[in-house]
């Protein structure tokens, strides 16, 4: 599960990377410094050096994800393995499928169109939206 760390102390953007949270380190940093990760409950930076045990919450897209940090890995690996490295609770778990259950059910009624809006069809839109 990657290099064992002497020192069990790794970076957080290096950490998000590796449990395959995001594509890239450089993704991690702006996630982090956007205010979309946090620690205990608090801004972290990027450089926040974490340790197995500390509790974290990761907003990314509609999800928002409380994790513990069970391991630490400073290489990405496969998916199975970077699912090691955290443990999400069974609520954040609960809320994020009841939130897509939630956006699966908004949109159901929803059909695209087949063709493109006519002419008369785009003033009638016009129309109804001023």
């Amino acid at each position: 599960m990657g290099n064992p760390l002497s020192n069990e102390k790794l970076r957080l953007d290096k950490w998000l990377w590796a449990a395959r949270f995001f594509k890239t380190r450089r993704l991690a940093k702006e996630a982090i410094e956007g205010g979309k990760v946090r620690c205990a409950g608090q801004r972290v930076k990027v450089a926040k050096e974490i340790s197995p045990g500390e509790a974290l919450t990761i907003h990314q897209g509609f999800d928002k994800r409380e994790v513990r940090v069970i391991a630490l890995s400073d290489q990405r690996r496969s998916a199975a393995e970077g699912a090691q490295l955290y443990e999400e609770t069974a609520a954040s778990q609960a809320a994020r499928e009841q939130r897509a259950a939630e956006r699966k059910a908004g949109s159901a009624g929803f059909q695209p169109s087949d063709h493109k809006p006519s002419k008369k069809e785009r003033r009638q839109m016009d129309k109804f939206k001023t």
